[in-house]
């Protein structure tokens, strides 16, 4: 398996904000990913929120420039819109231009062959309507240790990732039918996979305006549709911003920790895109142990009833 032509590689975008230290580690595993070097990549920075961020709004935009130069297209903006609206924006301006896109946020380590497997992905299940994104995180699952084949599940994730124009225009920020899940159980169930994680709770934080999210309304928009993701049997990408750092992710101590095993770095192969009980049954497990099992599903109920 070989890196996909220069004409079909995606182009990359990079979200930054105010985090210079986080941005460099992520632009110097990018530089190694195999492909880099013949991809469009493109930088969208958010603008300050107080004036107290502008310095490290203003380092962050000086280290992309240091280290990518003229191979990229900056578009900065001077004030902030947030994560939600950046991403929304970037993503539509790139698929509608080049009918793909690979998404990067800044506190990102990527594997040496992430590009390789995102493009390779994308050329393969361009045309297949199940699909609706590529994911290079992965949950870090016992049983696929040895596994070189990737594998489908029907969530969608927001570490290193890719889509199309075709996926994409599905893409409802107003998550319409959303109240259902108030209402009725077993779609709640679906939507929280299996109820091993509360993304139901995620949505209606977020429509009823306590969060900025884009990520639980695009999972929505794909699970209305049915959709599903591919992941790599290994992750790829390893988040490296969940140290307080960031506007989004604070408090999740519990939630998805994560092993640190080496970033896998070996060639992945594919099949056809279809969903097997038993990886979804073995990603469920693993999910509930990370969120610390029973125990961990007490402690989300109390959060509940008391919130």
């Amino acid at each position: 398996m070989t890196i996909s032509t220069q004409s079909n590689l995606a182009p990359i975008a990079i979200f930054i904000f105010a985090r210079p230290d986080h941005l460099r580690k992520t632009l110097q595993s990018l530089l190694l990913c195999q492909g880099f070097d013949c991809s469009p990549i493109i930088v969208f920075g958010d603008g300050p929120k107080v004036e107290a961020q502008k310095g490290q709004v203003e380092a962050a935009r000086r280290i992309a420039r240091e280290v990518l130069g003229d191979r990229a297209t900056y578009y900065f903006s001077d004030t902030n819109h947030g994560l939600a609206k950046s991403v929304m924006f970037g993503v539509t301006k790139l698929v509608n231009q080049y009918g793909r896109a690979i998404v990067v946020e800044d506190d990102l380590e990527l594997a040496p062959n992430f590009l390789n497997f995102m493009n390779e992905a994308l050329d393969r299940y361009s045309d297949d309507e199940r699909v609706y994104q590529i994911s290079g995180h992965a949950f870090e699952v016992p049983e696929f240790a040895q596994r070189r084949t990737a594998i489908f599940l029907p969530i969608t994730t927001t570490w290193g990732w890719g889509t199309w124009k075709r996926a994409w225009d599905f893409f409802d920020p107003a998550s319409t039918g959303w109240e259902k899940l108030s209402v009725e159980r077993q779609l709640r169930t679906e939507f929280n996979f299996g109820n091993v994680y509360d993304y139901a709770s995620m949505l209606q934080r977020q429509m009823r305006g306590r969060s900025d999210s884009w990520g639980v309304r695009w999972y929505w928009s794909v699970f209305s549709q049915n959709g599903m993701t591919c992941f790599p049997p290994q992750t790829l990408v390893r988040n490296t911003g969940m140290d307080g750092t960031g506007t989004h992710g604070r408090g999740f101590v519990r939630r998805y920790k994560k092993r640190e095993n080496p970033l896998l770095n070996r060639l992945i192969g594919f099949s056809d895109a279809k969903l097997n009980d038993d990886d979804l049954k073995a990603v469920q497990r693993e999910i509930r142990r990370q969120n610390g099992g029973s125990v961990g599903k007490l402690i989300d109920v109390a959060k509940k009833i008391f919130s």
